[in-house]
């Protein structure tokens, strides 16, 4: 088997090499975010803040939607960097055979019942009734579309837990390009309002996915795969072990989303103007993903082939170089939410009840973007190291029994109102942080044993 697309993050200098492995990554997501605000611009200028609601209640349920995606191939990262840690490339071969084939069913699945559950979801999350018509085509069309959307995240999944993050850059740069054409396009001339810019999301990725299949396949030797139907046959075993990791990382992935979702219906109820601030804080939380996803990404990644090669002194290193940057880009972003909050917001709205809310919606997202990054590195070495129920613990901890509990008591005993659920969604992330800190601290994860094993 030819390696050219693998990458040995096990040797060379931990700072630089998390550096270089994570910067593909932040520019994907930089591209990503672009894309995602351009929808929020777009539709905001175009459509108003009608638009704006559609799009971020829509958004959400499209995430939702995401969560076996976003599960199941991390667990497919993780564990080949682990293979490929170990030097076992016939389970490389295997996994990603088994992973393309599982995703692929699951995303017909998760289509279908995102098409049938529409209706009930919207109404679960109080959608304003303005909003409701725009809300349906977002979620309706991005439903249609998941085959591609969970494709693309298989690619990108299977390249990086082989070390490679340029390649996915440059599909998410593909997509992200198109997506902006488009959206100028569907939203603008067109005035296909929040159904132009779910369609051109879709259409891009699966340009983005079509096109990534053609160049694996094209240098199939190198990547390690032939593309033959019975490699494309689920491996029992191999299915197994995904599923140890897989399984807990969907039901955090869902967890956290549904909890989102009990946040989003409990500002919608609040109205419209309450509705389209959270939607840009959602937009602006990505800003700060750029960074931390890209580093936990990386990390997670750096863990794997790091474990499996038994190199400890190096996941110490890669644990502290990933809160180094991450608090770094923290204290960036903190003087630029706190200094021009109302420019900021301007970008996205010209309603001046949304601008009203900017400068104390910042402090809200500040404490929020403090938590993302002492978070990072911590919740990375608990999936690199492949331990799935530290990771449901957290998850149920985080999504369901903080971030709810903390919204129910400060909106309603406390009488915080909607700032109580805005309070209580930023303050949620630090339990992730303890955890995370504790687990290093302890040196629990010395005694896991690894996926591969």
């Amino acid at each position: 088997m030819e390696q050219t697309m693998i990458r040995d993050l096990t040797t060379g200098s931990v700072g630089k090499e998390l550096l270089r492995f994570s910067f593909p990554f932040m520019l994907s997501n930089a591209l990503q975010t672009i894309y995602n605000l351009v929808d929020m611009v777009i539709v905001g200028q175009f459509v108003g803040s009608v638009g704006l609601s559609a799009v971020s209640i829509g958004g959400q349920l499209m995430w939702l939607m995401c969560c076996l995606a976003i599960g199941y191939t991390s667990g497919g990262q993780i564990f080949i960097s682990q293979l490929v840690g170990a030097g076992d490339h016939a389970g490389v071969r295997r996994t990603i055979g088994t992973i393309f084939t599982t995703m692929a069913g699951f995303s017909l699945v998760i289509a279908t019942l995102g098409i049938v559950f529409c209706d009930p979801l919207l109404a679960l999350l109080n959608t304003p009734p303005e909003a409701l018509d725009q809300a349906r085509d977002y979620v309706l069309i991005c439903a249609a579309g998941m085959f591609f959307v969970y494709g693309y995240n298989t690619v990108s999944a299977i390249l990086r837990g082989m070390g490679d993050s340029t390649r996915p850059f440059l599909f998410i740069a593909i997509s992200a390009l198109l997506n902006v054409i488009l959206d100028l396009i569907f939203v603008g001339p067109l005035g296909m309002a929040s159904a132009g810019a779910a369609l051109a999301t879709i259409l891009a990725q699966a340009v983005s996915f079509i096109i990534s299949i053609i160049y694996l396949y094209r240098r199939k030797e190198s990547f390690g795969f032939d593309f033959r139907l019975r490699s494309f046959l689920p491996d029992g075993k191999t299915f197994a072990a995904l599923s140890r990791l897989g399984l807990p990382l969907t039901v955090q992935s869902t967890a956290i989303n549904v909890s989102m979702l009990y946040v989003s219906a409990g500002v919608n109820s609040y109205g419209l103007v309450y509705s389209s601030t959270f939607g840009i804080g959602g937009k602006l939380q990505s800003v700060m993903f750029i960074i931390t996803n890209s580093i936990s990404t990386a990390s997670a990644s750096m863990f794997g082939q790091n474990l499996g090669a038994g190199k400890h002194d190096r996941v110490k290193k890669i644990f502290w170089f990933g809160n180094l940057y991450c608090m770094i880009f923290f204290l960036v972003v903190t003087v630029f939410c706190l200094t021009i909050p109302v420019p900021v917001f301007r970008l996205f709205t010209k309603d001046p009840d949304v601008l009203a809310q900017a400068a104390h919606y910042m402090v809200v997202q500040v404490v929020m973007f403090s938590g993302f990054a002492s978070m990072t590195a911590g919740i990375a070495l608990i999936n690199g190291i492949g331990n799935g129920s530290l990771s449901l613990i957290t998850a149920l901890l985080d999504g369901v029994v903080v971030r709810i509990g903390l919204c129910m008591l400060l909106a309603g005993p406390l009488g915080w109102g909607v700032w109580g659920y805005f309070w209580g969604n930023a303050l949620a992330g630090y339990v992730s942080t303890l955890i995370g800190w504790l687990y290093y601290l302890t040196g629990a994860w010395k005694r896991r044993k690894l996926m591969i094993e």
